[in-house]
């Protein structure tokens, strides 16, 4: 049995060519306009000993778990031994890339743009692609060693912005008078584990960042955003063929603008600036953690890894919510009928566009059409969830020396993160958002009671309660891992 560890790495380009493009992940409709950069998969491969995982990053929005479920088919049917449940993929959350699936709150009055790639043409573009990473990744395996290394950088900040009558909004106004801070902290730990060949030179990294790769979010290019960037200069830095697969960690209350400070930045933080602006900044603190790792490379470190099958409650719905959310629906249908409503979201979000000085987001998520999505929303779990009352996923724990990774399908709040990080028994704890498929947000129990976008049941199928048994859960994984 093979007792030193095989690293394989592989990338391939996943920006669709000469085709118009619809950009996944805001409330309205964006046909690209142009590139701001390349879209990239990134895969790794890791075997010792009868143990074995494939980590493949996407410069997407989200993926459904089907399209994981598919892949794992296709790569195991093309590759005899490697087993599906050791194969899973995330993806770096960026808002400039093809959708994956129809999906927004205006696809039930706007369809698909007709000049647009269709979701199922970019995604057999996109399994292609993935193939080919892969294949490279599994041919390229051969002896290596790892070096864990750990920084700080300032890249994501807390995007809820509190009030003083107990409300929250993201990117809400902090000029306010009734301002009274922000609901949550920041993450500015940025989790590294390098990668070496057999002879000492390096190969590749994982690089996990608590803020997801929106920078460019408003715009109407296709983008890899300041994650991209960054794996473009580590190529410079080190060489052509030096690998990153990126990583999000929980970070679904974060985002790359410091809200305390955004009226001082105007659009610096909403384009290409920023993005060569954080990614710098990554870039600074990755070559002084690797000066500092180098000379530690292991190359016969301990390599554990478990799938898990994990079930989670739903977030309910109560008899009162229901009956309220009734209640105000008709009003607000009595006030304005739900197309009438959308006609106005879109002539509000064109307009927003067209001012100078503003530079997102220009959608408003207080407007009368997301009022009536949002009452509609909770009638609708209150109906489905005695008969739909868990979502599911696979969990995946990892042990790669004394580092540990663990991941989930969620847009994860910091808050759980925070407690998977503290109490691990791991040296180091990788969390990976948004892998495995999506289960739209997970907020805080403060995010819950607060409100506004991201806390709502509208933005996501997982509640606190399932927070907490996920965090749990993890601990307990990684807690396994190290038993020995």
């Amino acid at each position: 049995m093979q007792e030193k560890l095989l690293i394989g790495w592989g990338e391939a380009d996943i920006t669709p060519e000469n085709a118009a493009v619809e950009l996944s992940g805001q409330y309205y409709q964006r046909l690209a306009t142009g590139i701001h950069s390349r879209l990239k998969t990134v895969a790794l491969a890791l075997e010792k000993a009868g143990q074995q995982a494939l980590m493949l990053s996407l410069d997407l929005v989200n993926f459904p778990e089907s399209f994981q479920t598919e892949m794992r088919r296709k790569i195991t049917a093309e590759i005899a031994g490697l087993r599906p449940e050791s194969i899973f993929f995330n993806a770096i959350h960026t808002h400039n890339a093809p959708y994956t699936k129809p999906s927004g709150l205006f696809r039930d009055w706007l369809p698909l743009d007709e000049k647009a790639l269709k979701p199922a043409e970019y995604i057999a573009f996109l399994q292609e692609k993935v193939m080919l990473a892969v294949r490279q990744a599994w041919e390229a395996r051969r002896p290596g060693g790892i070096a864990p290394a750990y920084a700080q950088a300032s890249i994501g900040h807390c995007r809820r912005a509190v009030y003083a009558d107990g409300s929250a909004e993201m990117y809400g106004d902090t000029r306010r008078d009734d301002f009274v801070g922000l609901e949550g902290g920041e993450d500015p730990g940025v989790e590294m584990l390098f990668t070496f060949e057999a002879d000492g030179r390096p190969s590749g990294m994982i690089l996990n960042v608590a803020c997801p790769a929106q920078v460019m979010e408003a715009s109407y290019e296709i983008s890899s955003d300041y994650m991209g960037a960054v794996r473009e200069k580590l190529k410079a830095e080190f060489s052509a063929d030096f690998h990153c697969l990126c990583q999000i960690s929980a970070s679904g209350c974060q985002s790359p603008r410091d809200l305390l400070r955004n009226h001082h930045y105007g659009r610096f933080f909403w384009g290409p600036e920023g993005v060569e602006e954080l990614s710098g900044r990554l870039l600074g603190c990755i070559k002084n953690a690797f000066e500092q790792s180098s000379g530690r490379v292991d190359f016969s470190p301990v390599f554990l890894h478990h799938c898990q099958r994990l079930q989670l409650p739903v977030r309910r719905a109560s008899w009162q919510d229901y009956c309220l959310a009734q209640k105000q629906l008709q009003a607000l249908l009595t006030e304005q009928g739900e197309h009438e409503a959308f006609i106005d979201f879109c002539r509000q979000t064109r307009n927003n566009e067209a001012v100078p000085e503003r530079s997102g987001p220009f959608d408003d998520k207080l407007h009368h059409f997301v009022q009536i999505q949002n009452r509609k929303a909770i009638i609708k779990r209150y109906l489905s969830q005695d008969e739909t009352p868990y979502f599911s996923f696979d969990m995946q724990s990892l042990r790669l020396g004394q580092s540990a990774m663990i991941n989930c399908p969620f847009e994860l709040y910091l808050h759980y993160a925070q407690i998977i990080k503290a109490r691990s028994v791991a040296r180091q704890s990788f969390v990976v958002q948004l892998s495995g498929g999506s289960g739209s947000y997970l907020p805080s129990p403060e995010a819950e009671r607060l409100g506004g976008y991201g806390g709502m049941i509208i933005n996501g199928i997982v509640g606190s309660e399932g927070g907490y048994m996920l965090a749990d859960s993890a601990i307990a994984a990684i807690a396994r891992l190290f038993e020995d």
